[in-house]
């Protein structure tokens, strides 16, 4: 069950979103460089639904800009970077899990376990929640494979 639903799923998710391109660095940005489209990463743990970020809080990392709400959330990015960061570089969860690298929509997502997950669309995010722990499994494994091919 869980296999087609998969399958089927994430042929959706490719069909429906262009693939994103790999990068230089393993971290999904916008074109103007700005990761999570410009929302603070810390804002997803800290408040019920993300906030936009501002480019005078800005830092630079992974090859990205990361922009933040408050000096406060800035600060505490920089002590633990990968603490907010999205896993699997920002990248669609869901569409890692099957091995595949496609862009996502910064307003669906959840946290797990203290991690953040971003998916493509609220309609993927919808699949993706029917069987998260198993998609983590499969994206944590295909993730560093996808990561070195590029």
């Amino acid at each position: 069950m869980l296999t087609r639903r998969f399958l089927l799923g994430a042929m959706a998710a490719v069909l429906i979103a262009p693939a994103a391109t790999a990068q230089e660095v393993p971290v999904y940005y916008e074109a103007d460089g700005a990761a999570l489209a410009g929302y603070d990463p810390v804002s997803y743990f800290r408040s019920d639904a993300p906030v936009l970020g501002l480019p005078e809080y800005a830092v630079v990392w992974k090859g990205a800009e990361w922009h933040f709400a408050s000096d406060e959330n800035r600060e505490a990015f920089e002590r633990d970077p990968r603490a907010f960061a999205p896993q699997f570089g920002g990248y669609c969860a869901y569409a890692m899990a099957n091995g595949t690298l496609v862009g996502t929509d910064p307003m669906a997502w959840q946290v797990v376990d203290g991690r953040l997950y971003l998916t493509h669309s609220p309609e993927i995010e919808e699949m993706w929640r029917e069987a998260t722990a198993e998609y983590i499994r499969m994206a944590e494994a295909h993730w560093p494979v996808v990561l070195y091919e590029q």
